[in-house]
């Protein structure tokens, strides 16, 4: 376990009075163009651009199978019901989110440290990396609710101290990622701006925020601006494939009405270059288990 360093200065500034929009003042890929990975230069050239890379198969059925079968066991134990790391859906009360599954289950733990995984985040961020956050997100049949458009950076700066653009999330899909139940939309190029938001944040937000995003919501004025200049992707695939994409990026999904689930797993690897500090823009930090402060390297 390591403490915080003292805090860089503020470049993306958030949570003030007004909407504000900053460009982005960091590298989208940190490593030099021929750094050795699992991503060819054509593949790390197309998330320097758009901010995101799909990979049609990053873990084989027998694979996604262990994985399915560990969340199945992880969601039916009553203490992980119980316990703060469970999220559930404010409607239904059916669990939405397992935060920190790297720390409760060797299953996913093998997961963070698989090289096809660390080795990209590894690649892309052009340091060791940690991970700031893990969680299994579920998306039921009939009525699960969506995630509405953010950049998780915005809350990671505002909330969890991050200091810079050198964080990349991956979903690794466990069913079919169809175009009717839910599925990620990111506006390709959205990575290279950053939209603060208007409002402070209310002490203990996250309680809130985990169910119905408030704080850090972008405004419909400012959504719009950003689709009208970036259009909308949204991602489709089997069960084990999966989406890279920058920590910056506006992304949603929207609610699942299908009889189809949609479950993945999601990791977010910080550089340990990039560790958190005090929050930039709430009273006090978010849990560790939403916002990691361990920055041991994974190995």
């Amino acid at each position: 376990m390591t403490t915080a360093p003292a805090r860089p200065k503020d470049l993306y500034p958030t949570r003030g009075a007004t909407e504000v929009t900053t460009p982005r003042q960091d590298p989208v890929v940190w490593s030099v163009p021929d750094a050795p990975g699992p991503i060819e230069p054509a593949g790390l050239g197309a998330f320097e651009r758009d901010g995101f890379l799909a990979i049609d198969q990053l873990v084989g059925p027998d694979e996604v199978a262990r994985y399915r079968a560990e969340t199945d066991r992880l969601i039916t134990d009553p203490a992980i019901r119980a316990d703060e790391r469970s999220i559930v859906e404010p409607r239904s009360q059916e669990i939405r989110s397992v935060f920190e599954i790297h720390k409760i289950s060797e299953v996913f733990a093998s997961l963070v440290r698989d090289e096809r995984v660390v080795g990209i985040a590894r690649q892309i961020l052009g340091s060791d990396v940690y991970v700031h956050q893990s969680r299994i997100n579920l998306k039921p049949g009939f009525g699960a609710s969506g995630f509405y458009w953010h950049s998780d950076f915005e809350t990671w700066h505002a909330e969890d101290g991050m200091p810079n653009m050198r964080a990349v999330s991956v979903s690794i899909a466990l069913t079919e990622n169809f175009d009717t139940n839910g599925g990620l939309m990111i506006m390709p190029g959205s990575h290279k701006s950053f939209l603060g938001c208007a409002g402070e944040t209310p002490k203990d937000n996250y309680k809130k925020s985990l169910q119905m995003q408030d704080a850090g919501t972008p405004s419909d004025e400012g959504l719009t601006r950003m689709a009208d200049a970036h259009g909308i992707k949204l991602f489709t695939g089997k069960a084990g494939s999966a989406t890279w994409f920058d920590c910056n990026c506006m992304h949603g999904s929207g609610d699942n009405i299908t009889p189809y689930a949609r479950s993945n797993v999601f990791i977010v690897f910080n550089s340990v270059e990039n560790s958190a500090v005090e929050p930039y823009a709430a009273p006090i930090r978010r849990p560790d288990f939403i916002g990691a402060r361990d920055f041991t390297p994974v190995r």
